[in-house]
């Protein structure tokens, strides 16, 4: 059986116990057990949301180094268009891809550029006959867990279309391979410059039957100091930005569904508030829509955990470059805009258990859920956390399962012993 391996990981010599991170987790993954938090692998959906609100820095991302890109003959780097918002009175995006190359990659392909392609390819997505709609984007891999783990009655939704990064890095081997013949694949190595942990989880684990193109993912942050070293107003940089408006719009939330040219989208950032839409569209209470983006993060990727600047100021700045930007520098042929080639679509969802699923044997399960809701009601309601479980009702479920003691909940056992 394959085990799922996350990027978002425990320091358990830094935790406390505090539940911060027990309340704030949108899965109910985590629980306090002998005075430190445990992570449950699989419900865990690579947020970040517990190592944004940790107040003892107790959970961290894990990635890859710069330093593993050594083991290539030929480097080259992805660029997440949030990289651009990280410095201050940056009015041209060469001065970022040229100092990429300074730092040791061959080749800069722009994230932004195929940002710019999905666009195109899922404006011609949202035509196609049969798509069930609302369509909800597949870019970011934190809401496509998230479905698959509490909303699987959605997975019809989830659109098909490979994210920017794993396009851009598909394109930027092809060019790779083109323009150098003599190099062979494994040479090849391709760096995603990330400010998300999930982009990590997605690259280690491969999507259902699909493997992805991307060798490294490193954070923003391990690369944000180096650049600023070479990133001089005095150096004579190179021409290199291929993307436009468009594609670095994707860095905020609200950047991609307006790239559909439809007024009839959604947009919402931060992991509760993707949780209230996804809630309302598996209700059916919600308008009639054809596009629905969703970003875990708050502001979108430039809320992402591994970035370093705050998401708004990130945003600002990203808005002020944008106006020194073409609207798009990749616009499809004539002939491209009848179907949407093989290399941008995905067949397969990954298969998860649902969190919400007691047991594959409907029996058991009706047994389970009325053990709940009997231990639930004989519980405070007060949702402490004390017990080590976010709330009274996950409580109830722990010792249903047979992971919690009745006695866990110290006010009931307390108010039992006066009496």
């Amino acid at each position: 059986m394959h085990t799922y391996e996350h990027s978002v990981l425990l320091d358990r010599a830094k935790c406390t116990g505090c539940t911060t991170c027990l309340k704030h987790c949108p899965t109910e993954a985590i629980r306090i057990k002998n005075g430190h938090a445990v992570i449950n692998d699989t419900r865990c959906i690579d947020c970040g949301e517990c190592i944004r609100m940790c107040p003892h820095n107790a959970k961290k991302a894990v990635c890859d180094k710069l330093e593993d890109m050594k083991r290539f003959k030929f480097k080259i780097a992805l660029p997440a268009p949030t990289l651009y918002g990280q410095f201050d009175n940056l009015d041209d995006v060469d001065y970022v891809l040229d100092g990429l190359l300074r730092i040791g990659f061959d080749d800069v392909f722009e994230v932004s550029k195929a940002a710019e392609l999905v666009s195109a390819y899922t404006r011609l997505y949202l035509k196609t006959y049969g798509v069930k709609k609302p369509v909800i984007s597949s870019a970011c891999p934190v809401v496509v867990r998230l479905i698959e783990l509490r909303f699987p009655s959605l997975n019809d939704h989830i659109m098909h279309m490979l994210p920017p990064m794993e396009v851009a890095a598909r394109l930027a081997k092809e060019r790779a391979k083109k323009l150098h013949p003599e190099l062979k694949d494994e040479e090849i190595g391709v760096c995603f410059i990330s400010p998300c942990p999930a982009k990590v989880s997605y690259v280690k684990n491969g999507f259902a039957d699909y493997k992805s193109y991307v060798d490294c993912v490193v954070s923003i942050s391990d690369v944000y100091f180096r650049l600023i070293n070479e990133m001089s107003q005095d150096n004579e940089i190179k021409s290199l930005c291929e993307s436009g408006i468009i594609g670095i719009g994707w860095a905020s939330s609200g950047g991609e569904a307006s790239a559909i040219f439809n007024e009839n989208f959604l947009a919402a950032d931060g992991i509760e508030n993707v949780i209230r839409v996804l809630d309302q569209v598996e209700n059916g209470n919600i308008p009639s829509l054809e596009f629905i983006e969703l970003n875990a993060c708050p502001g979108g990727c430039v809320g992402g955990v591994m970035a370093m600047q705050n998401p708004f100021i990130a945003k600002a700045r990203l808005q002020s470059l944008r106006r020194y930007l073409p609207v798009s520098q990749n616009f499809l042929e004539k002939e491209e805009t009848n179907y949407i080639p093989e290399g941008y679509l995905f067949n397969e969802l990954p298969e998860y258990h649902p969190i919400t699923r007691l047991s594959d044997n409907i029996v058991q399960s009706m047994r389970m859920m009325a053990d709940i809701q009997s231990l639930r009601e004989t519980l405070p309601g007060i949702d402490c956390g004390a017990c080590g479980a976010p709330s009274c009702r996950a409580f109830a479920e722990d010792v249903v399962r047979g992971k919690a003691e009745p006695t866990g909940c110290r006010l009931l056992h307390n108010k039992g012993e006066e009496k």
